[in-house]
């Protein structure tokens, strides 16, 4: 079974409340939708919402002719005449996405019309999308309540337009109200009245219950799904793309061509240009969803991956992981030390676990790179230390001035200090630092997440966590620092990094010096 995937992240996601893409942005976020990840189509835009979204659609079109795409790029227009179709078309598009009603309520209320005078205008409309060489699809907008309480103007509106040259009918659960059985039900229905005709489902996610509809809507027989990247859209959203396409593939055995691979990478892209932060525990893409926290599930995994599902980490380009904290045990700790090539004997590893576990119960974030640390401190092993300090630093902020820093670092016993302006506090003092660390012909890493934890209650000199994600050589690694101050917690959370790579690049914690140094407890 081949199902098509539309992916409207460029046009229903960017209705997400405070997301707005440049149109650098939304060509970037096409190419690798079409290219990389190989969804079959995308809607980029909804007609004459403004220059912005002109230009946008202009060089995504230039790009589609070049790379032989320029019909997979879709854009929702209206019943206005001419307007719609000559703004598409001088941006270069070639796809129409139509928006009809699809209910008698929303024909009436709003465009206070009859269902006769709609359907004619509908016609007229595809009339002119012809002469200008347009392909046509129809959105049947609010269908869902259309099915519920009008379905014999449902059916009068497919039955009128089935014979015009309508490439396919998208069927929106457009205010998100229906259940897997009503799903099921109305696609049914509507797919065995009119067995010739292409019909896509449209899913929105008020009650949780998108992708559970498109599980039905396949069932039923659609042969289309609309996605967004990260599941953003209106309200609640649409139907994430990454849910979907593990639903397709793992449980309904359906084919959709799409890369799943690209597709962290993808989702990590559109969280960074929309802000909107993926939640942690958010299916496929959440950084937690392939983390496990019980100590027993860590044992089972390394007694034949009893813990595992069909939703391996490899599939979207990720990793297993097994997170440190009250609920680790011996065999959680035994998995992260793999990270690093390390083994210990049973007594250290009973002893690194407990300080382990001593933490979580604080409530402390420990990441995978503590490891080494926690060992030196619990088995006081002297070969594991700080070698590089952040002995003094000022920091100034004044009002229409670039903040500044001037900062004293100590380097295997030197001092060397630099002085450097910012767009913030913290990115002056980084870039003193990548001064002294220039100069000095050392490797640097590139910061690539920051995260700030801060309690809730407003209380002023509440401690502040700050977990930064950097990539040094390709590999990636966290480093956390807590602190009364933001900026002082990510300069602790700094100070750590520099002290993990410093230990890694001069051998003093690398797999093989590190294994000796375990196996001598």
């Amino acid at each position: 079974m081949r199902v098509e995937i539309m992916d409207t992240t460029l046009r229903d996601g960017e209705q997400t409340q405070g997301v707005s893409y440049s149109p650098l942005e939304k060509l970037h976020i096409a190419t690798l939708l079409l290219k990389d990840v190989k969804v079959d189509r995308i809607e980029v835009s909804s007609a004459r919402v403004s220059s912005g979204e002109f230009e946008a659609l202009s060089k995504i079109t230039e790009w589609a002719r070049e790379n032989d795409f320029i019909r997979k790029v879709e854009v929702l227009g209206f019943i206005d005449g001419e307007v719609s179709l000559n703004w598409i078309n001088d941006a270069g598009g070639k796809v129409l996405n139509l928006l009809c009603k699809g209910s008698l309520r929303h024909l009436e209320k709003q465009l206070r019309k009859t269902p006769e005078q709609h359907v004619n205008e509908i016609k007229e409309i595809i009339k002119k999308a012809g002469a200008l060489a347009m392909d046509v699809n129809i959105y049947l907008e609010d269908w869902s309540n259309g099915m519920i309480n009008s379905e014999d103007y449902v059916f009068y509106m497919i039955e009128s337009l089935k014979n015009e040259n309508i490439k396919r009918f998208m069927l929106p659960d457009t205010l998100g109200v229906l259940n897997p059985e009503q799903t099921y039900e109305f696609c049914k229905k509507t797919i065995d009245k009119f067995p010739s005709l292409h019909f896509d489902f449209h899913a929105h996610n008020d009650y949780d219950l998108a992708v559970a509809n498109v599980f039905a809507s396949v069932r039923a027989g659609v042969q289309g799904i609309h996605t967004t990247v990260n599941g953003l859209g209106e309200r609640a959203g649409n139907a994430p793309l990454s849910s979907v396409i593990g639903v397709l593939r793992d449980l309904l055995f359906a084919d959709t061509g799409i890369n799943e691979f690209e597709i962290t990478n993808v989702s990590k892209i559109v969280e960074t240009f929309s802000g909107i932060r993926i939640p942690v525990n958010k299916p496929v893409i959440g950084e937690n969803v392939f983390t496990q926290t019980s100590g027993i599930h860590a044992d089972g995994d390394s007694k034949d991956n009893l813990y595992y599902n069909n939703l391996l980490p490899e599939r979207f380009g990720r990793k297993r992981k097994y997170a440190l904290g009250k609920q680790s045990g011996k065999a959680t700790i035994r998995k992260n030390l793999e990270e690093f090539g390390l083994f210990l004997n049973a007594d250290s590893l009973a002893k690194v676990t407990q300080r382990v576990i001593e933490l979580g119960d604080k409530k402390e974030n420990v990441t995978t790179e503590d490891l080494p640390f926690i060992i030196a401190d619990v088995l006081g092993s002297e070969q594991i230390n700080y070698k590089i300090f952040i002995k003094n630093y000022s920091l100034s902020l004044s009002y229409g001035l670039k903040p500044s820093a001037n900062i004293q670092v100590e380097i295997d016993g030197n001092l060397y200090q630099e002085t450097s302006s910012g767009d913030g506090q913290y990115d002056a003092f980084m870039k003193a630092l990548r001064i002294i660390y220039d100069k000095l012909g050392k490797k640097y890493p590139v910061l690539i997440d920051y995260q700030v934890s801060i309690p809730p209650g407003g209380a002023t000199d509440a401690l502040v966590e700050t977990v930064i994600t950097w990539d040094f050589n390709g590999k990636e690694f966290r480093t956390k620092g807590l602190d009364a101050d933001q900026t002082e917690s990510a300069i602790k959370a700094t100070e750590r990094m520099l002290n993990f790579i410093e230990n890694n690049e001069q051998k003093t914690i690398t797999n093989k010096s590190l294994t000796e140094v375990s196996n001598g407890f």
